[in-house]
């Protein structure tokens, strides 16, 4: 049978697309919020016997989570089939580890909690930055896609002659899969980080790559201090103004405005959170995931 597609907030060149590729009927549904602040959630589309997909990207993940969790919910009590989330942006997997006593280590309930609501998960990038894969923390199939090759197209088609530059030494081999798919040269940071809003970074030697386009390439950029700093200091050394690349616009603390100011050519993103930034689509890359979960 068809797979029925609820879209909640994802970019609309990427539901549009996610739901032709997929060949999914799109579902309607009503979403608002009480006086009080509580969600109202009603399906328009009966989800009785059909595999369920809830589109929907977990940037600002407490406002977003619990109607998605109350989508997910509704379609297994109105007899779906299958309920499955894909998330574009995957939150809440900065907190790994306990760093300080009587922290809650939030990734893995959160993911507790998205483990016993969904049948599957398919996600983008994810920060797995001390968990090797997602299946440490979900008890479901869960694909994590990369964006590399969208990425790389783009780069290939917008920029001449580019040098990409990761963020710091695990961005390493991220990096360089862009970089080989492209045939350009690549080098990494050296980062300190301070605190949440307070990084040092220290840009190796570009002497050799005079000519080449400084690309900074990331998979989130939140507050946007490390690719500020490392923007500044491309600029004080008379490089040639670079293209600042990412996966993730998340974008806090007017962190555009930041990359700007300190000299950004151009900023793009992947359309995974919905900003003006988007402008390389990762559609195709998710709906090869969805159809694995949906076989």
């Amino acid at each position: 049978m068809t797979p029925l597609l609820f879209d909640l907030g994802a970019h609309p060149g990427l539901s549009a697309r996610l739901q032709a590729l997929l060949g999914a009927e799109r579902g309607e549904l009503e979403l608002r919020r009480f006086p009080d602040g509580e969600c109202y959630l009603r399906l328009d589309t009966s989800p009785e016997d059909r595999a369920v997909i809830l589109l929907c990207p977990l940037d600002r993940p407490d406002q977003r989570t619990l109607p998605m969790l109350f989508a997910a919910a509704t379609c297994r009590e109105l007899g779906a089939a299958r309920v499955g989330l894909a998330a574009p942006y995957l939150a809440y997997m900065r907190q790994d580890i306990r760093f300080r006593p009587g922290e809650a280590v939030t990734s893995r309930t959160y993911a507790s909690m998205l483990s016993e609501a969904l049948d599957w998960l398919v996600t983008v990038d994810p920060h797995l930055h001390r968990y090797g894969s997602l299946d440490e923390i979900y008890r479901l199939p869960a694909r994590s896609i990369a964006a590399a090759p969208a990425l790389a197209t783009w780069l290939r088609t917008e920029v001449e002659h580019p040098v990409l530059i990761g963020p710091d030494a695990e961005s390493a081999q991220w990096v360089a899969e862009v970089a080989a798919r492209i045939g350009a040269p690549w080098l990494v940071l050296e980062k300190a980080r301070r605190g949440d809003r307070d990084v040092a970074v220290t840009v190796p030697d570009l002497d050799g790559h005079a000519g080449c386009t400084p690309v900074l390439l990331d998979d989130i950029v939140s507050t946007g201090g490390t690719m500020a700093a490392a923007l500044a200091h491309l600029r004080q050394q008379g490089y040639a103004a670079p293209v600042c690349a990412l996966v993730h616009a998340v974008f806090a603390d007017e962190a555009e405005a930041k990359l700007r100011a300190a000299g950004a050519a151009r900023i793009v993103s992947c359309n995974t959170v919905v900003h003006a930034t988007n402008a390389v689509c990762v559609a195709e890359l998710m709906a090869d995931g969805i159809r694995d979960c949906l076989r």
